[in-house]
C-alpha cells in the first residue's frame, strides 16, 4: 500500500512538472553604469509589477532562468528604472543592453518584439533630430515661418507613423502576450486611464483574449468610470 501511494505521489509531481516550461535569458551589456548592478525581471500580476527573478551584471554578463506556467511579457528593471521589455517563452533568449539599442532575440515572440522596438527607436530618433534641423535651417538663413511649416509637417508625419506602428502592432498581436503588453506600455505614460481615439481604435477590433487580459480589462473599466 505504501509503495502504491509513493509511486502515485511521484507520478503526480512529474505531471505537474511537465506542465511547466523553462525560460533562459543570456544577457550582455557594454554600458558601464550597469556593471555590478542588480537587474530584476518583473511581470504584471494582480494589478502590479512583481519581481520573479534577479541577477547581477558581472563583466558585462548576466543570466535569468526559471520555470513558468505560460508565456509572459516581462520587463527588465534596474532599481525602479525599466530598461526594456522581454518575452519569457520556452527557449534561449539572447538579451543585449547597449548605449543606444536594446535587443532580445532567439525566440519567435522576442524576434517580433525586437523588430517593433527597432522601428520605434528609429522614429523616436527622427523626432529627436528635429530641433537640430531647426538650428541648421536658422543658420542657413531659412525664413522662420517656412522652418515652422516644414518641421511641423515632418513632426506630424512622424507622430502619425508612430501611432500607426503601435496600433498595427497591437492589432497584429491581439492573441498573444505582446498585444496587451505593448498596450500597457502605451497607456502607462498617461496621467489616468482615458479612451483616446487611438485606444478606442485598438479596442474596437480587439479579440476576447485581448479584452480579457487583467490589465486591459481594468484599464477599460477605470476609463469608463472617469468618463462618466
Amino acid at each position: 500500500m505504501y509503495n502504491k501511494l509513493y509511486f502515485l505521489f511521484a507520478a503526480m509531481l512529474l505531471t505537474l512538472a511537465a506542465c511547466k516550461s523553462q525560460y533562459m535569458v543570456k544577457g550582455s551589456s557594454n554600458v558601464d553604469e550597469l556593471e555590478g548592478q542588480m537587474l530584476t525581471l518583473k511581470v504584471y500580476v494582480d494589478g502590479e509589477m512583481q519581481s520573479i527573478d534577479s541577477t547581477r551584471v558581472v563583466h558585462g554578463r548576466f543570466n535569468f532562468g526559471g520555470s513558468m506556467d505560460s508565456t509572459m511579457l516581462a520587463n527588465v528593471f534596474m532599481g525602479n528604472l525599466s530598461l526594456m521589455p522581454i518575452v519569457l517563452e520556452e527557449g534561449e533568449v539572447k538579451l543585449n543592453i547597449g548605449e543606444t539599442q536594446q535587443t532580445a532575440t532567439g525566440t519567435p515572440l522576442n524576434d517580433t518584439l525586437s523588430g517593433f522596438i527597432q522601428r520605434k527607436t528609429q522614429l523616436d530618433a527622427q523626432m529627436a533630430e528635429l530641433p537640430h534641423l531647426e538650428s541648421q535651417m536658422i543658420m542657413n538663413g531659412t525664413d522662420y515661418e517656412e522652418i515652422m511649416r516644414e518641421l511641423g509637417k515632418q513632426s506630424q508625419q512622424l507622430i502619425e507613423e508612430n501611432d500607426h506602428l503601435i496600433t498595427r502592432f497591437i492589432r497584429d498581436n491581439y492573441n498573444n502576450v505582446l498585444g496587451p503588453g505593448i498596450f500597457m506600455i502605451l497607456t502607462s505614460s498617461l496621467p489616468h486611464p482615458v479612451l483616446t481615439p487611438q485606444i478606442e481604435e485598438i479596442l474596437t477590433h480587439a479579440t476576447p483574449y485581448f479584452l480579457g487580459h487583467p490589465y486591459v480589462r481594468k484599464y477599460i473599466e477605470e476609463a469608463k468610470q472617469i468618463k462618466e
